[in-house]
């Protein structure tokens, strides 16, 4: 075996062991972004499980022009306010007069167990009422007078 029998396995072998570290780092890439979305969808799913809410009365005040909606955390995962969904006879709202959780207008932190109150105008008394919360749990309830 001469110099360059030598020499061109040298190359061959180092030509394969770069080839391997870039197959690795790419494949181990990829293992790892798989192993991470299969971690956010366990949370996901985990957050919906622990997420429950229930409408507690909808009252309609025809002299007021005005929808109140109470609605229960009655699940044990924290909510946001500002994340929460309502939809009056199918049309999203979004101009709530004002809301309030345990009677507190300025928090955002919706926790379980409390209350969230929900004004929003209505120049007509709506039929039903459905709230949504961040995670897609959702409760619907007719409108009472």
């Amino acid at each position: 075996m001469g110099f360059s029998v030598s020499g061109a396995a040298a190359i061959i072998f180092a030509s394969l062991f770069i080839a391997f570290g870039m197959w690795y780092s790419a494949g181990m890439n990829s293992f790892e972004r798989v192993t991470e979305a299969q971690n956010d969808r366990t949370d996901t799913v985990l957050e919906t499980s622990n997420t429950d809410i229930e409408i507690v009365s909808t009252t309609y005040a025809a002299s007021e022009d005005n929808l109140t909606v109470r609605v229960n955390n009655t699940g044990t995962a924290q909510l946001s306010v500002s994340d929460t969904d309502l939809i009056v006879d199918g049309e999203y709202r979004t101009d709530w007069a004002e809301s309030s959780v345990a009677g507190d207008r300025e928090t955002d932190l919706w926790l379980a167990g409390e209350q969230l109150k929900i004004n929003v105008s209505a120049s007509s008394q709506p039929d039903r009422v459905k709230v949504v919360a961040d995670t897609g749990v959702a409760d619907t309830a007719e409108v009472s007078g």
